[in-house]
């Protein structure tokens, strides 16, 4: 697991200046508005409600539009991920955006002893994230540990599904935690950029863990935690599939049969009010 987590890290190092420049985390507009939010957390707004006055963290924040999205829906946000170069940017943009905001540097298992004992009143774990965590169960009980009792879990992620096709959207790939890791190699990123010679990532193998769609749910509930809505999404972030086609809200989708496969999928929860965790 250490070989696989530092090959990561190295990968995520590298794509954090090409993730910087790209047209998709639009970093200079997101600095410049002091009412705007990112793409993903404007979509999740409605259901998150009003933040205000709430403690909330968003663990694997990478360079932090979202966790500065969040903080601009009026809540006092801490922002954790295992990438110093990507903290180092969060923290910029958020001082550019005149946003107050925490980051923590820590791996994802070691979020509650890096965050001490501030507990909150929501977990946010936005696109792109649990893909990356080897085990789901243990990601479940940091996040139940983090919560404050009655606090809520918000998680919206890549379908299972999805990650379970290869390029040519043959079922070719492990759709259960038990396959193990996946190792990829590729210099390439999932965002847009105007330079095509400055999207190219210097450390290129990554390695990604699929966990089914019954795990997850059975981890946040072994947890100790109550689902209160789980949705299935015909819709993707990035571009998943050459075939895919971009919406006029900014989503990619499938050109035609979108009724057959599941893209990404929306997971809330709420920890007891009571508990002895």
């Amino acid at each position: 697991m250490d070989e696989f987590r530092a090959a990561n890290l190295r990968n995520w190092e590298c794509r954090v200046p090409i993730h910087l420049a790209s047209r998709d985390y639009d970093v200079e507009n997101l600095a410049s508005g002091a009412r705007r939010l990112s793409d993903v957390v404007a979509f999740d707004a409605p259901h998150l409600g009003d933040l205000t006055g709430l403690d909330v963290v968003h663990l694997q924040c990478h360079i932090g539009t979202d966790t500065i999205s969040l903080a601009r829906l009026g809540a006092r946000v801490t922002g954790v991920d295992f990438s110093p170069s990507a903290l180092a940017a969060a923290r910029e943009l958020a001082a550019r955006a005149c946003v107050d905001a925490t980051f923590v540097e820590s791996e994802l298992y070691d979020a509650p002893a890096a965050l001490g004992d501030t507990r909150f009143d929501l977990v946010y774990t936005g696109v792109g994230a649990i893909n990356w965590l080897p085990e789901i169960h243990g990601w479940a009980r940091v996040v139940a540990d983090v919560l404050k009792p009655g606090g809520r879990l918000y998680l919206r992620d890549g379908h299972p599904m999805m990650f379970a096709l290869n390029s040519d959207m043959q079922i070719a790939l492990p759709y259960f935690e038990r396959g193990g890791a996946t190792r990829w190699e590729s210099d390439e990123t999932y965002v847009d950029i105007d330079d095509e010679s400055k999207h190219r990532v210097a450390e290129p193998v990554m390695y990604a863990y699929n966990h089914g769609l019954g795990e997850i749910t059975q981890a946040v509930l072994d947890a100790g935690m109550s689902v209160t809505r789980l949705v299935e999404h015909d819709f993707l972030e990035w571009r998943g599939f050459r075939t895919m086609v971009l919406g006029d809200d900014g989503r990619w989708r499938m050109p035609d049969h979108r009724e057959r496969l599941p893209l990404m999928f929306t997971l809330e929860a709420r920890k007891p009010a009571i508990s002895n965790r």
